[in-house]
């Protein structure tokens, strides 16, 4: 049997368990967008988590719950990690392959109630149901049919789900990195675009703070004595808005302006508050440098400017190692009877915590679905095997390196 009979043999085999447990994803499905678990509703976040923990122990993983470490205000849920051993080790070229999802939602208590999960036709409706309830039961599904069809050829499977992505992951950033070091892949669960397609690339957002120095005076008696801040601000934000259009791929947003403290006195003191998003690393430094040199010169004589980087989040850049997950990707899919495309978001994700720490990524592995963050958000429920079934092929191929040459 050669090796495009014995994948597609594989495929077969993994669709039809797909298939059979549609039904059970569908239920799954509803029992846990039915939790509110907003990421400020850490109660709820952790309600999923036991729901998650019991699947996933139930399959032969060991389970690490992790309380957030610092102190949140509100407080978070917590996050979970969970290990599996393959019987491929790494010296036979077994391969460690992480599978990332995360169980909060945007939707604030009470609206699992105000809008319950719901089925017209093949699509689903309910908060939190693609974005990423959707995802998160597509790769414990995933897992259960590989345990099934007993394809356990990896050194280590291991399961991240986080509670707070939807806020920036302020408490499981450090879990999410730690865990993602000497992983050899990592498959994200986030539902895939609403035209079917799949993320390649995520850009990286970087946040600043523009502090803006001047000397104050009596506005009536003697301005000539100070130093406008606000103005030397509003000249710095009509140079940084300028920086768009002037590198493929980059763009900065002054979100947060504020200076002075009465009409009566020449402003001392300004704030700029920006974030500039950029698709690679040297885009984000790019513009950093750019924001640098405007710091360095101030248009206003007497005021001075501290430029401090308060936040980074690392693009998830498209690689020649992503690419190498693309085409197997699209390779599965032509087998499975469907054409598959990718594309790059600006928006961020734990994907891009992961990819920062150097690790391949490939993410939009759930079905298909969108209106994300909205009241109209959908699933379409008719994607789901073939989706479920590209998932668990690409944990098989990956887990050995003799596939992945």
């Amino acid at each position: 049997m050669t090796n495009r009979e014995r994948h597609q043999h594989r495929l077969t085999e993994l669709l039809s368990l797909a298939r059979a447990h549609q039904s059970q994803y569908l239920d799954d499905l509803a029992e846990i967008v039915a939790i509110d678990s907003g990421s400020f509703s850490p109660d709820g976040v952790n309600k999923v988590a036991d729901w998650v923990q019991a699947r996933l122990e139930k399959l032969g993983f060991a389970v690490d719950r992790q309380a957030p470490t610092q102190h949140n205000d509100p407080p978070l849920g917590d996050t979970l990690v969970a290990r599996k051993r393959g019987r491929l080790d790494e010296a036979r070229g077994g391969r460690r392959i992480l599978l990332a999802a995360h169980m909060d939602t945007v939707f604030d208590d009470g609206a699992a109630a105000e809008r319950p999960f719901s089925l017209d036709g093949p699509i689903a409706y309910g908060p939190g149901v693609c974005d990423d309830k959707g995802g998160l039961v597509a790769g414990l599904t995933a897992l259960a049919i590989l345990a099934e069809h007993a394809a356990p050829d990896y050194a280590e499977l291991v399961f991240l789900a986080t509670p707070d992505e939807e806020i920036g992951s302020p408490a499981s950033r450090a879990v999410t990195e730690a865990t993602a070091r000497g992983m050899h892949y990592a498959l994200g669960l986030e539902g895939a675009r609403a035209n079917g397609d799949l993320v390649i690339a995520r850009k990286g957002v970087a946040d600043y703070r523009l502090t803006v120095t001047g000397r104050p005076a009596h506005a009536g008696i003697e301005p000539e004595r100070g130093a406008n801040a606000a103005l030397a601000a509003a000249h710095l934000l009509v140079a940084v808005q300028a920086l768009n259009g002037r590198r493929d791929g980059v763009t900065v947003n002054v979100g947060v302006i504020r200076a002075g403290t009465r009409t009566n006195i020449v402003c001392a003191e300004a704030e700029l508050l920006l974030e500039v998003r950029s698709d690679t690393v040297a885009g984000i430094k790019w513009a950093e440098q750019a924001i640098e040199d405007m710091a360095r010169d101030p248009a206003v004589a007497g005021t001075s400017v501290r430029l401090e980087q308060t936040d980074l989040c690392p693009p998830m850049e498209d690689t020649p190692s992503a690419r190498h997950l693309l085409t197997r990707a699209k390779a599965t899919a032509k087998a499975l009877g469907f054409d598959l495309g990718a594309t790059a978001t600006g928006g961020v994700g734990d994907a891009n915590l992961i990819a920062g720490t150097g690790v391949p990524v490939l993410d939009g592995l759930g079905p298909v679905g969108g209106a994300d963050h909205t009241p109209q958000e959908w699933l379409d429920t008719s994607t789901v095997a073939q989706r479920v079934t590209l998932l668990a092929d690409l944990v098989a191929f990956l887990g050995d390196i003799g596939n992945s040459r």
